[in-house]
């Protein structure tokens, strides 16, 4: 009887694991739909080929669509800081579509307090060293009933803006120009008259790579008229000097998250900031 126990025991311990680990394999190998219009075998020998399809009759491929979460300590963008008044951390979702130099995305941002709210979508496309791109800012009011996303005219939210970018691939320099060409960029002239400000800016910058896709970077970016960038009070004016230390944190699976501190001075209001930011791509 005992070495009927035993005999019984050592099938477990190791006939047992072996079936499942064949089992494993063959669900590894292969997923098999009782419906053949999803899934087409080809069995050849000791090889088998499996095609599989979505729900829609299609090919399944690699998906365009990507996400990203970013979180920024202080909201400051191109040297203005956007929340002057009750700061907060800001988080930003996003999901962006991307194919062939064409990339699109919409994205928000959100204050920690909830007093901070933006809903931001952009198109672009890549050729070469260039990126042209047309970018929607839009500012909701926060817990406003009036607000209407799709309502333009002279009350709109909406910041529309034309942009270009040149980052060559053998010298690491970047140049971006932007003008928000319609919407809510508006100032008061001396005669009291509303008028569209045109806001133009210049970025350049330079950077320099580590291992491990570490990064530090410099960008000096300047208003070219009376805009946004400078409260419409000056001409060309130096609005934004910002020197930033990226780290890439690696995991498995090819995650990867750019942690960055950055010094930021603004000329125009003789303000620094110190900012720490967190990017999350999927």
């Amino acid at each position: 009887m005992k070495r009927i126990l035993i005999s019984i025991v050592l099938q477990i311990l190791f006939v047992v694991p072996i079936v499942s680990d064949n089992l494993a394999d063959v669900q590894r190998g292969a997923l098999v739909n009782v419906n053949d219009s999803m899934v087409s075998m080809n069995l050849g020998g000791d090889k088998t080929s499996v095609t599989e399809k979505n729900n829609w009759g299609a090919k399944l491929i690699k998906s365009p669509f990507g996400l990203g979460l970013d979180l920024q300590s202080k909201y400051v963008w191109r040297g203005m800081e956007m929340m002057p008044d009750e700061s907060s951390p800001v988080v930003f979702p996003s999901i962006n579509y991307a194919w062939n130099g064409l990339y699109v995305y919409v994205m928000g941002g959100y204050a920690f307090n909830g007093k901070y709210a933006e809903v931001d979508a952009g198109i672009s496309y890549t050729f070469n060293d260039f990126t042209l791109g047309i970018y929607d800012y839009y500012y909701p009011i926060i817990n406003g009933k009036n607000d209407e996303y799709f309502k333009g005219g002279k009350n709109t939210g909406h910041w529309l803006e034309a942009a270009i970018t040149y980052c060559p691939k053998s010298i690491p320099i970047w140049a971006t120009i932007s003008n928000f060409f319609y919407g809510a960029d508006k100032y008061l002239d001396s005669k009291g008259k509303e008028k569209q400000a045109y806001s133009t800016y210049l970025e350049v910058g330079s950077y320099y790579d580590f291992l491990d896709s570490n990064r530090l970077s410099l960008a000096v970016g300047a208003a070219f008229n009376k805009s946004c960038y400078n409260n419409y009070e000056h001409d060309f004016s130096v609005c934004n000097i910002e020197l930033k230390y990226q780290y890439n944190i690696s995991f498995k699976r090819g995650l990867n998250i750019p942690v960055g501190a950055a010094f930021i001075y603004n000329p125009v209001f003789n303000k620094p900031f110190v900012n720490l930011t967190v990017n999350v791509a999927f």
